[in-house]
Order: structure tokens, then C-alpha cells, then sequence
């Protein structure tokens, strides 16, 4: 069949899905972020009480990455990412609500506990996908699909400071944070008529596309055992994955969750203007996630596992904290914007590497590694924040930039070490 005839493989309708549950979860944990503006003097909150808010999600986040991994390989991800879309939702709606029903502590505390819930509900998420593009996409596509459902991540990031910035202005940030819930309603319903957990389970997916995916025989496990799980944990590779992963992740939170207060209050943007300079250094992390996922399987196909996936952290990782130093010291607003983009760009062409690297090592087992190493990558998250609020708040930025240029370094060194060339037999053998 010529090749523009073609029907579109249906592994790639499903990788649409994930993207959509990517991008997503970006809105609902950035809101916060851009919300932050007008959360504080309406609700008297601190700037300190801004970062632990950030902390209670990346905690609970942090902590779900296993179980959700986990929970994801017993369930499968029909139902799985259903789930998640249903707690989001619920999480979603109490953040905006809570002020209607609560004031001073009590409100703190509801705020806290709702950051929580939406963190505990995105813990499957991104393990749950490694485990997906494992038995849907071919190997030799794992490091860009992976990347790719970065960029979506990434767009979900990049729409949300205009976003919520154009919806404040006629809601208020309670309507705009309550308008987030609706795209997460339609998306769970979608996902839970269309989604299959494997593609034999799909009933558009023709023998020609299973002909190219990975056998059941290679794909399948049994349920998993604690014999199992203590060998992902006690792995040395996903270990050092996950160390670096977290060292990359203080970097990637600190730009995340504070580079649109950092533009605001340092760089003195405002109103409209604000949203679309926020917006950019997303978009930047979108194409560096896409571009630095192809390039790794590029690599691999040329040089090998244990090099392949090594190069572009080895190279981009140095670039990232090189340019949150320029970030600080450039004098213009836009000049800052633009070393902003380049470093997240340069953080997040990383992606697909780290967890391609994962999967490779794990083998079937990789829903429960993949969550070893985005706990790790969290715990990351969980340190910056009170770091960056306790910084940020009495005026020194540049110190903070300082220690995600060092964590970007550190995580850099950390695949010196790895070795990602040969799979762990313990952890793909029946």
C-alpha cells in the first residue's frame, strides 16, 4: 500500500489521548503558579505559603509515582487514566471553591489538602505512559514518543500563564481555575470510550500494526511480586536515573513553578504582556522535549544504548545551568525571557533519554521503575519549592537561579555512571 494511503496507525490516536492527559495535568498544576498574582492579596497568603502550596502537590506527586506505577501495571490504563481524571476534576473545583466556605487557616489548610489530592491523582501519569509506549510503539520510537508526550506537557505549561491571565480578567481567578475543569471532564469521557490497554485489545488495530509492535510474549508479565519490585529498587541504574532525574527536576520546578512570578516581580511584566512572556519559555520546553527525544533514538540507532541516550544530557544538562546564570545578569526584560526559553528548552530536550534509558533497563517491569525514577525526579520538585518561596520572598532571585544552574550540572555528571547498553536479566525474565 503506498505509503500517503495509508491508514494512521492506532497506537497513534492513543498516543493523542496521552498527550491530552499530559498537557492537562500542566494546566491544573500551573495554575497555581499564574494564579499566584492574585491568590495572595485576595486571600492573604505570603509568598512562603505560595511555595508550600507548590510543595503539597509536588510531595504528594512524589509520593504517588510508584504506587501509581504500580497501580497502572495491575489496572491497566483504561481504567487507570480514568481515575486520574476523575480525581483531577474533583481537586480541580475544590481549589477555586474552598474560599467560599473558609478563611485563614482553614482555607491554608483546604488549599493544601486540595494541592495534595490533584498531586496524588497525576501520579500515574507519566509511569503509566512509559508502560504504554512500551507494548504500543516499536523500541526504536520510545525515546521520541516519550518526548513527544513532553511537549504536550510542555504546551499544557505554555498555554497557561495566557490562558489564566486572559480568563482572570473576566472571571477572576476562581472562574478561571473552575474553567479548567471542563476540558478535563470531556477528555476522561473520550478516554474512557476510545482507550485500550493493549493494542490486540483495540479493535481498529489491523494485523499489520500488530505485526510491528512488540510480541505479547515480549510485552506480557505476571502480576508483579514484592521479589520483583525490590529488584527495581535495588537496581543500580534506575537508581542513578532517578538521582540525576531529581537533580534535573529542581532545575525544571524552579522554571516551572517560579519563572512567571520571577518575570513579574524581577522583570516587572504585567497585565497581557505577562501571559505571553510566561507562555515562552514553555513553548521552548515543548520543541526541546520533541527534538531531544528523536535525537536520542537518532543516537541509539547510530551509536548504541550505552552512548545514545548518554550525549544529549551529557551536552544539554551544562547549557541549562549556563544559561539560568545568563538569565540573571542580562539587563533587558526580553533578553531574560529569551535565556529563560533556551534553558528550559535546553532542561527538557532531556526527556525522552531519561526515560527510554529507564525502559531499557527495566524491560516489562517499567511502569514500576519509570515510577522509581519520576519519584526521584519529584523529590526534586518537593525541595526547590520551600528553597526558591524562602529565596524568591526576601529578594534574592539570583541565588536561586545559582542553585538550579548547580543541580543542572549534577545531574549531568550522574550518567557518567550510568549504564543503560545491557537490561537487567532479573527484571526481564518471567
Amino acid at each position: 500500500m503506498p505509503l500517503a494511503t495509508q491508514p494512521i496507525r492506532i497506537r497513534w490516536w492513543i498516543f493523542v489521548f496521552m498527550s491530552a492527559f499530559a498537557m492537562l495535568s500542566y494546566i491544573q498544576r500551573t495554575s497555581i503558579a499564574v494564579a499566584a498574582a492574585q491568590m495572595m492579596p485576595d486571600l492573604h497568603l505570603t509568598q512562603m505559603q505560595i511555595g508550600w502550596l507548590n510543595a503539597a502537590f509536588t510531595t504528594a506527586y512524589a509520593i504517588a509515582q510508584l504506587p501509581g506505577g504500580l497501580i497502572g501495571q495491575r489496572f491497566g490504563a483504561r481504567l487507570t487514566y480514568t481515575g486520574v481524571g476523575l480525581i483531577g476534576l474533583i481537586a480541580t473545583i475544590a481549589t477555586p471553591l474552598a474560599p467560599v466556605l473558609l478563611a485563614g487557616t482553614g482555607l491554608f489548610v483546604a488549599l493544601l489538602l486540595a494541592q495534595g489530592l490533584l498531586g496524588a491523582s497525576q501520579g500515574p501519569v507519566f509511569p503509566l505512559f512509559a508502560g504504554v509506549s512500551q507494548v504500543w510503539f516499536p523500541e526504536r520510537q520510545w525515546a521520541f514518543v516519550n518526548g513527544l508526550v513532553s511537549s504536550g506537557m510542555n504546551l499544557g505549561g505554555a498555554m497557561t500563564p495566557l490562558l489564566i491571565v486572559l480568563l482572570t480578567a473576566h472571571f477572576g481567578w476562581q472562574g478561571a481555575l473552575l474553567w479548567v475543569a471542563l476540558p478535563a471532564i470531556l477528555l476522561t469521557v473520550a478516554w474512557a470510550w476510545y482507550g485500550r490497554d493493549t493494542p490486540p485489545e483495540h479493535r481498529s488495530v489491523t494485523p499489520a500494526e500488530l505485526a510491528e509492535l512488540p510480541l505479547p510474549s515480549q510485552s506480557s508479565r505476571a502480576p508483579m511480586t514484592m521479589a520483583r519490585l525490590v529488584r527495581i529498587l535495588g537496581n543500580r541504574n534506575v537508581l542513578l536515573l532517578a538521582f540525576s532525574y531529581l537533580c534535573l527536576n529542581y532545575a525544571f520546578y524552579l522554571l516551572s513553578s517560579w519563572s512567571f512570578l520571577y518575570l513579574v516581580q524581577v522583570r516587572h511584566f504585567s497585565g497581557l504582556e505577562s501571559g505571553v512572556a510566561g507562555m515562552l519559555p514553555w513553548i521552548g520546553a515543548g520543541i526541546g522535549a520533541g527534538v531531544g527525544g528523536y535525537l536520542s533514538d537518532w543516537l541509539v540507532v547510530r551509536i548504541g544504548f550505552r552512548f545514545g541516550y548518554h550525549l544529549v544530557p551529557m551536552c544539554s544538562l551544562p547549557l541549562a545551568g549556563l544559561l539560568l546564570l545568563i538569565c540573571i545578569g542580562v539587563p533587558t526584560p526580553y533578553a531574560a525571557v529569551f535565556s529563560l526559553v533556551l534553558a528550559f528548552l535546553s532542561i527538557e530536550l532531556n526527556e525522552g533519554a531519561y526515560w527510554a534509558a529507564t525502559m531499557r533497563v527495566a524491560g516489562a517491569d517499567t511502569a514500576a521503575a519509570t515510577g522509581v525514577l519520576n519519584t526521584g525526579g519529584n523529590i526534586g520538585g518537593i525541595i526547590v519549592q520551600p528553597v526558591v518561596g524562602a529565596l524568591s520572598g526576601s529578594g534574592h532571585w539570583q541565588a536561586a537561579f545559582v542553585s538550579g544552574a548547580a543541580f543542572a550540572l549534577l545531574a549531568a555528571l550522574c550518567w557518567l555512571l550510568v549504564n543503560s547498553e545491557t537490561p537487567d536479566p532479573a527484571t526481564n525474565s518471567a
